[in-house]
């Protein structure tokens, strides 16, 4: 299907400015936030998205409802420089490729694209597509002049409770808007990109980000988190130590109005997280920061559960003359015994992220008026006071 032009909705950075965050809502969280609380505030990473919202009723393979879209991460901007990374996994209900190549090499050589799980596919033949267009392999250091070779990254987790999701709609052209607009700063949260048509923790899901800014030793260093939070159940919902779920287990979160999705398994659905720092860290201690988010998703309610695809990725801007075919490099990297602030901030980010995400988010309607209600502030805060637990502005 080809979207009409008021059907694709092109979200830049600077939209939702204002948009609800988890902190105007008084919930209390630790550690201290970057410029943006994004994870635009590590230097140099850039985020786009690109949404897709058109049609309502019944579903139609082909024709809609669509509630999806694409998120790009440019951990360099749209300058090609690989850089330190590795990932992990919590459960393996999921996919996000190029990650066999990451642990060989322990570089991320490509962006990174999050979109919904039938469009893996054409997201990463359009990165590639994408790189030829703009000429990505040959930079002023000549990288790959006469050969190169490559594995997009690409993550998704699962929209068709709200997408016709079997209607394959995100196109070439939409990895190409999200990669091409992505820009640093402020961050569009909520229903937005890849996150568009997703469900977290019993309410309204989608994509959230949130930042820390550490001191060790003499030098500060940034930590960023973006989530695509599509995962977990209500009765395991937890803010700030709250057993929110379980206080709001009367309250509508999703509705089915036709079969075949008549029902949806507690816990049933995926979170894809990247972090990013400016902290010189080295492959094997990228996937020591990948690992903690299990901490943070696992203190808001997410269990790893069998159906859930919570696949993890971290990558260091620092070092970066690292990458050569040709030569011999040298390396900084961060203490072991030091890293620690940056576990806390991993955890910390991830939990703020995903409930940015979800604070940004709001209710909507998709295929077969399915609907999926968001988290209701009120209530919210209600019961964050009635457990003391509330952070007066």
């Amino acid at each position: 299907m080809k979207h009409p032009w008021f059907a694709i909705v092109l979200i830049c950075i600077s939209t939702f400015v204002f948009a609800q965050r988890a902190r105007d809502w008084g919930i209390p969280f630790e550690g201290t936030p970057g410029k943006y609380n994004a994870i635009t505030d590590v230097a140099g990473v850039e985020v786009g998205y690109t949404t897709l919202i058109s049609g309502s009723g019944k579903s139609s393979i082909g024709k809609g409802p669509v509630r999806t879209g694409v998120t790009a991460i440019l951990p360099t901007g749209k300058t090609q420089r690989p850089v330190f990374a590795n990932w992990y996994s919590l459960n393996g209900n999921g996919e996000m490729t190029g990650t066999t190549w990451i642990t060989t090499s322990g570089f991320l050589e490509t962006p990174i694209l999050i979109t919904n799980t039938n469009s893996v596919g054409v997201a990463r033949d359009a990165m590639l597509k994408w790189f030829v267009q703009k000429n990505w392999y040959r930079n002023d250091k000549g990288f790959y002049k006469d050969f190169w070779y490559t594995y997009p990254v690409v993550a998704e987790t699962y929209d068709g409770l709200l997408n016709d999701i079997y209607g394959f709609h995100v196109t070439e052209k939409d990895v190409f808007n999200a990669l091409d607009n992505a820009r640093t700063g402020v961050i569009a949260e909520g229903n937005v990109g890849g996150g568009t048509g997703m469900n977290c923790l019993g309410f309204k899901g989608g994509t959230g980000t949130s930042s820390r800014v550490v001191n060790i030793g003499d030098s500060t260093y940034t930590l960023g988190v973006l989530v695509q939070a599509n995962f977990g159940g209500k009765n395991n919902f937890t803010i700030a130590g709250v057993p929110v779920g379980k206080e709001l287990k009367d309250t509508l979160n999703f509705k089915f109005v036709a079969p075949p999705q008549s029902s949806k398994p507690e816990g049933q659905g995926s979170i894809i997280v990247i972090v990013a720092t400016n902290a010189p860290l080295l492959p094997h201690q990228l996937k020591r920061i990948a690992e903690r988010v299990t901490i943070g998703v696992g203190n808001l309610g997410g269990r790893g559960e069998n159906s859930s695809g919570d696949i993890f990725l971290a990558f260091s801007t620092a070092n970066a003359t690292a990458f050569s075919r040709e030569a011999t490099t040298s390396v900084n990297m961060l203490a072991n015994d030091m890293i620690n602030p940056l576990y806390n901030a991993t955890v910390q980010a991830t939990e703020e992220a995903v409930l940015n995400a979800m604070a940004a988010a709001q209710t909507m309607t998709g295929v077969n008026g399915n609907t999926s209600y968001a988290l209701p502030r009120d209530a919210v805060v209600r019961i964050l006071k009635k457990y003391n637990r509330l952070q007066e502005k």
